[in-house]
């Protein structure tokens, strides 16, 4: 594949990787049937070097998810059950003493991976989070002063259930900022589930997921949409649903400017997906909710009265005048 650098995206190039992606996609399905616009939510993320938190109950395919994802492109995948004992270096590593070689040598934890799912991740104490939270950022870890990056693609995959909350730990607004989007997987139709359920079928099986691309590829496209045009009315547009959600009633915390960065990006990947060079409106408020909800601090009143982030966005969304197209 041959990527120009520097200059404006090509016809063939958004071509080329709609293309791609749709392959990822139908990878990914051959084991998560019937979850098509989930799964475009998660490469979208991939593509665009954010992460990704799945709010839902157990069973419902969120692993599976993950090591699809990461047989589609060809990448590691590692799985870390989140529980209140587990330790930092449990996740990111540590340093360990070779009596062979009279050495310390760094021992990688598992977060050196291209796709880690972090399952329930509201399991762990404050200080395990936090150290999950330092390498989605940074994509280092730092042992005894010395930096180790992680690989690239990098997605973690966060899953909490949104039921069971005994001896959980509430997760930071700090966190919550960290994933990119947020999304949940749901019950399959009943039709898809008759497949899975079906004896001698490989659905939902990863075992069957082709690899599709590679990580190099995946990273080199990161690199190509993020110069994917943005016109100045669709920034407007993007500022002043920030500035509608910081102004709403029923919020005690709006979208951050890094929320609000985090759209423009994923708007950027899923215009390309859908073949065109050039974000509009409509990917705005298709993203919208997925990325920034999670990130809006209700009242206390409107948490009484039953209300989700998601319906006060919508709302604030719905406030904000929908820029025309250029003459």
């Amino acid at each position: 594949m041959t990527m120009t650098t520097g200059a404006a995206i090509g016809e063939h190039e958004i071509a080329a990787f709609r293309q791609l992606h749709s392959q990822v996609a139908d990878a990914v399905e051959t084991a998560l049937i019937g979850k098509r616009d989930i799964v475009d939510l998660v490469l979208v993320a991939m593509f665009a070097g954010g992460h990704v938190l799945l709010e839902d109950v157990p069973g419902t395919g969120k692993t599976t998810l993950a090591r699809a994802v990461a047989s589609a492109l060809g990448g590691q995948s590692r799985r870390v059950q989140f529980t209140p004992d587990l330790l930092p270096s449990d996740v990111t590593g540590t340093s360990v003493y070779d009596p062979r070689s009279g050495e310390v040598r760094f021992r990688p934890g598992p977060v050196f991976a291209n796709v880690v799912l972090a399952d329930e991740i509201n399991r762990a104490a404050a200080k395990t989070q936090s150290a999950l939270l330092e390498v989605m950022e940074e994509r280092t870890v730092t042992v005894d002063g010395v930096a180790h990056p992680v690989g690239e693609p990098f997605l973690v995959v966060g899953t909490q259930n949104p039921i069971d909350l005994d001896g959980t730990y509430r997760l930071p607004e700090a966190q919550l900022d960290r994933f990119m989007l947020r999304t949940s997987i749901g019950y399959p139709a009943q039709s898809h589930e008759l497949d899975v359920l079906r004896p001698g079928s490989g659905a939902g099986r990863v075992a069957f997921v082709p690899t599709v691309t590679s990580p190099q590829i995946v990273v080199q496209y990161g690199k190509l949409l993020s110069t994917l045009h943005v016109a100045e009315p669709i920034l407007r547009y993007v500022a002043e649903i920030g500035a509608a959600t910081r102004e709403a009633a029923r919020l005690r915390l709006g979208a951050s400017t890094r929320g609000l960065r985090a759209l423009v990006r994923c708007g950027q990947v899923y215009a390309a997906a859908q073949g065109r060079h050039f974000v509009v409106p409509s990917d705005i408020q298709r993203l919208a909710g997925p990325v920034l909800a999670h990130r809006l601090v209700l009242t206390r009143e409107a948490v009484l009265t039953g209300v989700s982030g998601t319906e006060v966005l919508e709302d604030a969304v719905s406030t904000v005048p929908v820029p025309r197209p250029e003459p």
